[in-house]
């Protein structure tokens, strides 16, 4: 399969036209599932059925998700799915066989807050730019979606084993991969492949094994002061924005560590109401990564406790939460191997490496440490893309011929490991 087939390049297409960010997936969901019905899974889980919900990060507000709930309706999915999604528990997990092993495989199905280029790009030239303005498919989720479901189609009927494949929502709030590992649907499996196009490996390179995974953890920080009148009474306030900024400036002091790489960002930073007001809110959205999850913690106690010293100098109060995270994560020789040797042998493909280096994060880490916990193995495989713009940039687009590459890696893969296994 050198190119995808033209019902998959059409269901790709209607995904990047209408993109969803984290939690709020209810078209991708919705369509989703019409097509497993179509293709005819042995079980199928919606929404809440697949996720333990109580896991979930970053999740937006009520009326953030009617919203999304409402356009959805709109477009003239099944009213039925959406009622099964239920307050924004997106996403599904679907079962093929019921043998052994049992293999799962996880893609995500997220966009990202970013406009679309509406010139001298593809989607737009043909029609299929993003409808939902501001959003947009800019990291190659539509086309994991799509390969989930071709391999679901690849192996439907022939395939001696249980293949379950978690279509995970959330992933770019590093939000959802925690609620669907510790969601019980992964306490059989035996094997997890996980997927990514692009990260800069061209259309015909194949990655068996991606590792340097970033451990992170997202935290929100609110500063509480009081407001007093700048030039009459600046005595009598609290002055929250200077305790964020505080904030701010001694996080990029937190020591880096001997042990391995360390990161730490202060992305989104506001706070105060005018220019003669003292404060009395601000915020900071903040990571911070470590090599391993120990370095990550490393960073986020210090963190934690720069944000809370910087509140009490200034005599603000502070709250701080989690707004995601994600461990690290190392692929396994005994799959790598296998889907290695699969790829060498797929139409398309011209250059198989055996391991490359993510450098970012991931939270499918937290469905692989869930396998492995469990004696099992998990490998994160690259599928290559020649894509014109850089992942998260408004001219990101996949080559589909990357999309019929990764069915056959894929469903190759999952098809020797069963003929392999023990």
């Amino acid at each position: 399969m050198s190119t995808v087939p033209e019902h998959l390049s059409e269901f790709r297409r209607d995904l990047h036209r209408h993109p969803e960010p984290g939690w709020r997936e209810f078209y991708t969901t919705a369509r989703i599932v019409e097509e497993l019905e179509r293709v005819g899974v042995d079980e199928l889980y919606v929404g809440p059925d697949a996720l333990d919900s109580s896991q979930r990060f970053g999740v937006p507000d009520d009326a953030e998700i009617e919203t999304w709930r409402a356009q959805a309706e709109g477009l003239g999915v099944d009213t039925g799915v959406l009622d099964r999604i239920g307050a924004g528990e997106t996403g599904c997990v679907a079962v093929v066989g019921s043998g052994e092993p049992v293999v799962g495989l996880r893609v995500d199905i997220d966009a990202l807050p970013i406009t679309e280029a509406d010139a001298d790009h593809l989607p737009a030239d043909d029609a299929f730019r993003s409808e939902h303005e501001g959003f947009m498919h800019a990291c190659g989720h539509d086309a994991h979606a799509t390969i989930g479901l071709g391999v679901i189609e690849a192996l439907r009927g022939s395939f001696d084993g249980t293949l379950k494949v978690f279509f995970q929502p959330a992933e770019e709030l590093i939000g959802g991969g925690k609620a669907m590992a510790t969601s019980g649907h992964l306490d059989d499996v035996e094997y997890l492949l996980s997927v990514h196009v692009g990260l800069d490996h061209p259309t015909g390179e194949v990655v068996a094994g991606i590792d340097g995974f970033l451990a992170v953890s997202h935290v929100e920080a609110e500063f509480h002061g009081q407001s007093a009148h700048a030039g009459a009474r600046p005595e009598e306030g609290k002055n929250a924005i200077l305790a964020m900024a505080t904030a701010v400036q001694n996080l990029y002091g937190i020591p880096r560590h001997a042990e391995g790489e360390t990161r730490v960002n202060a992305g989104k930073v506001g706070g105060g109401t005018a220019s003669n007001i003292v404060a009395e809110h601000a915020f900071v959205e903040a990571e911070v990564r470590g090599e391993t999850t120990e370095l990550m913690t490393y960073m986020r106690e210090h963190a934690d406790r720069i944000l809370r010293s910087a509140a009490e100098m200034h005599d603000c109060e502070v709250e701080i939460r989690t707004e995601g995270e994600a461990p690290s994560a190392v692929s396994d020789e005994e799959v790598v191997d296998l889907v290695g040797e699969v790829a060498r042998g797929v139409e398309g493909v011209d250059t198989v490496l055996d391991r490359a280096t993510l450098g970012g994060s991931e939270d499918a880490t937290f469905l692989m440490q869930e396998v492995q916990d469990n004696g099992g193995y998990a490998a994160y495989v690259g599928i290559g893309t020649d894509h014109p713009g850089g992942h998260h940039t408004p001219t990101f687009d996949v080559d589909e011929r990357s999309i019929g590459i990764g069915i056959d890696t894929l469903a190759g893969a999952i098809e020797r490991i069963a003929a392999v296994r023990p």
